[in-house]
């Protein structure tokens, strides 16, 4: 008996032990921590509201985007869209100043908006990484925009060359295909319609991005690739939602309605991706040649990888896995960011029609009435003009974030382990004191000597990111969106219908939330 009850108290013991130190971990995790991460900010110069037990300004956020979306705006000359965008995060900066914080539940969240110390996080990327706080957030898209250190050093190795300039001049009849179908869709209905009809055209570039994607990546076309884009953007609806939560520890392994769904998604759509790579590895493997699209690109550049560096170590080139999650990434990453710089790039020349006609002409001139081919693209000066403003004006990622593993000096902020960076890109493109008076309005000619000219050599410009991790298919992208905008203006002028409204909408990318309903005119 007396062993029996000192067993049974050396169990209580453990028990309450074990009680004590989850209570203590939760307390730690919902207060403790982030009171202390709260003074030492403080102390550094950042302001912002105050923390609030688990939600911090989570509920806040939530109440002010469902407001913001509820009444679009007037598309004036002025394209000051944070306030509807990012409401939080814009009324805090008009609050408390560019130094200032929010709070995501009980993790704190810095705005840096100094070009200086901009720079120094997007190249010191050992002490700046990607945040992993949210591992529902996964189930969108991970790959290379996600990984760290070594691995994500060798999946930009590999991946570079796929992304080469004359890998991309090979795969402009791709684009042209998707492109010419879409234009010759709607010369079919304004044809109909006499010389003019009202199009959504937001759908229709969705969809042409998507073809992109479908035919460069896996030289299929968008109706044989329907289902994944399907899945992922209803995959990002979920995603958003998660973000603007509270992450709590685990959560994602209560079977929710929402967190089933997710996972039923991932799976739906690894399983078909995983069909399309199994068959490339059997052709590979009877010796058919591998096809020249983004993953035979891919697997190529693995295959090498591994022959030049040793077959039999685990730890060279991708595996199966690592290529279906950045199939993935191509998949979505590439049509999400190509559509909304061209939906934007038709609403802002339907209003700005010299700059529509300026485009146009510089189009003419160069192709005439004949396909564009690639090095014309190159050249055109107005064209890449006009997509620089809009990159500027409605960046497809408003903010970008990092996180700090350890103290870490930035300028002259010393930020704790723990704390999220963020780099609110929207708020730094329309910042009057790094563009001038008139950085909320649609002036392309401040590109008309490039880049660098435009930001007077500050880092103020970062639709794609910066430093060592900048997008890797931007050239991609802007290939796309010339060849695209070029044969637009070839065989039509446009101007927005009465029935558009504008509503820019952060759906994980920078969208139109009704659409963008435009009057083709067929020249």
């Amino acid at each position: 008996m007396e062993v029996t009850a000192a067993s049974w108290v050396a169990l209580s013991l453990v028990f309450v032990s074990i009680v004590v130190r989850l209570a203590w971990s939760v307390l730690d995790w919902v207060w403790l921590k982030p009171k202390k991460l709260e003074r030492c900010l403080r102390k550094q110069g950042f302001k912002g509201n105050s923390y609030r037990i688990l939600y911090g300004d989570t509920k806040e956020n939530v109440i002010m985007l469902k407001k913001a979306k509820s009444k679009p705006m007037n598309l004036s000359t002025s394209h000051d869209i944070a306030p509807r965008v990012t409401p939080l995060l814009h009324q805090t900066v008009k609050t408390y100043g560019k130094n200032s914080l929010v709070w995501m539940g009980p993790i704190p969240q810095v705005n840096i908006m100094n070009p200086e110390d901009l720079k120094d996080v997007f190249t010191e990327l050992s002490d700046f990484q990607k945040p992993h706080s949210n591992p529902l957030v996964k189930f969108l898209a991970t790959g290379l925009v996600i990984h760290e250190g070594e691995k994500w050093a060798k999946h930009r190795r590999i991946i570079n060359p796929t992304f080469h300039f004359e890998k991309l001049k090979r795969m402009l009849p791709a684009f042209y295909q998707s492109c010419d179908e879409m234009i010759k869709e709607w010369e079919t209905v304004v044809s109909k319609e006499s010389s003019s009809h009202e199009i959504d055209v937001w759908p229709s570039l969705q969809n042409v991005t998507a073809d992109v994607i479908s035919r460069t990546a896996f030289g299929s076309s968008y109706q044989e690739g329907r289902k994944i884009f399907e899945l992922l953007k209803e995959q990002a609806v979920y995603a958003m939602k998660s973000i603007q939560s509270v992450y709590i520890p685990g959560w994602r392994f209560v079977p929710t309605k929402m967190n089933k769904r997710m996972k039923q998604i991932d799976k739906e759509i690894r399983n078909v991706l995983m069909g399309i790579i199994s068959k490339r590895e059997q052709a590979i493997e009877v010796g058919e040649a591998i096809k020249d699209d983004l993953l035979g690109a891919l697997m190529e550049s693995n295959l090498k990888e591994i022959r030049d560096h040793g077959k039999n170590n685990k730890d060279v080139g991708m595996s199966i896995e690592d290529v279906i999650e950045e199939c993935k990434l191509f998949y979505f990453a590439g049509q999400e960011t190509t559509s909304v710089l061209l939906v934007w790039t038709m609403v802002l020349l339907c209003q700005n029609q010299n700059w529509q006609h300026l485009a146009r002409e510089e189009v003419l001139q160069v192709f005439g009435m004949n396909k564009p081919e690639f090095d014309g693209l190159t050249h055109l000066k107005v064209v890449t003009m006009i997509l620089l403003e809009v990159l500027r004006l409605y960046p497809a990622v408003v903010v970008l974030s990092r996180t700090t593993h350890k103290k870490t000096q930035l300028g002259k902020f010393s930020l704790p382990a723990g704390v999220e960076v963020e780099l609110p890109t929207l708020l730094i493109h329309h910042d009057k004191e790094l563009w001038g008076d008139d950085a909320k309005e649609f002036r392309p000619e401040r590109f008309s000597e490039g880049v660098s000219k435009a930001t007077k050599g500050h880092l103020s410009f970062f639709p794609f990111g910066a430093g060592p991790r900048i997008c890797i298919g931007q050239n991609f992208a802007m290939m796309e969106a010339k060849l695209a905008l070029a044969l637009i203006l070839q065989h039509f002028t446009f101007e927005l219908s009465p029935s558009y409204t504008h509503a820019p909408s952060n759906l994980v990318t920078l969208q139109p939330q009704f659409g963008a309903p435009i009057i083709l005119h067929k020249r």
